[in-house]
């Protein structure tokens, strides 16, 4: 994709090739943070197995990935690959509620600063848009600081009990 260039989900599949896709760029560009933000991330590949590798490929420890959802109750179950992914690199990785906005506030993108966004605007049919346009990267950086703002720590990698 070039610095303008912007191309348009009409589906499911073209939401998760967007995904991969954007996720594959910043592992090969070595861009220093990543964000993702969804409700729940039910119907994100989290789980795949390229998805993951993806991101083994892009950690170190000046990486950031920020991960805000409004609830992460089915994460660990719907996706344990990426489960297991996060507890290895738990010190590069922000996990943060939404709980005080409703979950269809909470808007679905990827955001790779200066490389991509990916916007799932429709989340039932599916249309969204991939952009590398600088007008939709400050949109994306508008949102995500904004929910940063109004989130809490979540997630912990494990679970404290008696």
């Amino acid at each position: 994709m070039n610095g303008e260039s912007i191309t348009q989900i009409a589906s499911r599949k073209d939401f998760h090739d967007a995904v991969r896709g954007a996720l594959a760029l910043a592992a090969e560009s070595g861009a220093s943070e990543i964000c993702l933000v969804d409700p729940h991330f039910n119907d994100w590949p989290l789980n795949e197995r390229g998805l993951v590798e993806s991101l083994s490929k892009w950690a170190s420890s000046r990486r950031r990935l920020f991960v805000v959802a409004h609830s992460f109750d089915d994460v660990a179950r719907r996706a344990p690959r990426f489960a297991e992914w996060r507890r290895q690199w738990s010190h590069i990785i922000v996990c943060r509620s939404t709980d005080e906005l409703e979950a269809d506030q909470v808007p679905t993108l990827l955001f790779v600063p200066g490389l991509v966004c990916v916007r799932l605007l429709d989340r039932v049919h599916y249309r969204g848009t991939v952009s590398c346009r600088p007008s939709d990267h400050v949109e994306c950086r508008e949102a995500i600081d904004a929910l940063l703002q109004r989130s809490a720590e979540a997630f912990p990698v494990t679970m404290l009990g008696l």
